[in-house]
């Protein structure tokens, strides 16, 4: 986890992001400058049925409290919220293991509402991209970089010369019939009680179909399997780089504050 800044940051450089994934929903204030939680994460658990309402609403309650626990954070500070969605204008476009009410959800306009501050929304995965290239193991990559996100799906953030090309969704590429992240997802593993021999195979399996047809230079693995890496790095056969994420499971928090501040500052 991202330690909390040890200095006070400027309230400029402050940001609220939020990480809404399958099973838990993650909140933090961010110092965006230089990539660091100023208070340890909140995390809550995710409402379920998982319906733009109920999420909506935790998030707002939690933002509340991590604004608090951070000795109070001013009410024209942006949040940054990842979603796994495809986001075009706010608006989430798919529903990938959440309520399929989040299809065609404004989700800027509902949150902008629920929190009274201003809001940037975007795509999980892009948003824990985003903070690896600013801060983490993506730091100075040139050419195409991978940051995929191993949870309860497999989210994909992709970069070109560190500029990021949004929504790109490869946890749903096809592979032997079906969506791929049902067995190269970390939730995957456990769901079929696999061995991390097993499960790296099946991982691997994905990482080529992905190097055939874009040819990354680097794949940065997120997610919580990213703190014990020696069990199944080894075994990938796949011909780029592969790392652990450094910012682990901070990095969607991170991002999204990183959008929220750099969206709305430029207009």
């Amino acid at each position: 986890m991202t330690e909390p800044a040890s200095s006070t940051p400027s309230p400029a450089s402050l940001a609220i992001g939020v990480d809404v994934g399958g099973s838990g929903i993650k909140v933090g204030v961010v110092d965006v400058a230089k990539g660091e939680l100023v208070a340890p994460r909140l995390r809550v658990v995710t409402p379920e049925p998982s319906t733009p309402a109920r999420i909506v609403s935790a998030i707002a309650r939690t933002v509340t409290r991590a604004a608090k626990a951070a000795g109070g954070v001013p009410s024209n500070v942006p949040v940054g919220v990842g979603v796994p969605c495809v986001v075009i204008d706010g608006v989430s476009k798919t529903a990938a293991n959440i309520d399929a009410g989040w299809v065609d959800f404004d989700a800027g306009r509902a949150l902008a509402v629920a929190l009274k501050r201003p809001v940037v929304v975007l795509n999980d995965a892009d948003a824990a991209g985003l903070a690896e290239m600013r801060f983490g193991a993506g730091v100075g990559e040139p050419g195409v970089v991978f940051v995929l996100t191993l949870g309860t799906g497999v989210g994909s953030g992709l970069f070109n010369d560190r500029v990021l090309v949004p929504n790109t969704e490869l946890g749903h590429m096809e592979i032997r019939g079906r969506d791929a992240e049902r067995r190269s997802a970390a939730a995957a593993r456990i769901r079929r009680g696999l061995s991390w021999k097993a499960w790296a195979a099946d991982l691997d399996e994905h990482l080529a179909a992905i190097d055939r047809l874009f040819w990354p230079n680097l794949i940065i693995l997120g997610g919580g399997v990213s703190k014990a890496p020696e069990r199944f790095l080894p075994r990938l056969t796949v011909r780029p780089r592969v790392v652990p994420a450094k910012l682990r499971n901070d990095a969607g928090i991170v991002g999204a504050a990183m959008a929220a501040m750099e969206r709305l500052s430029a207009g």
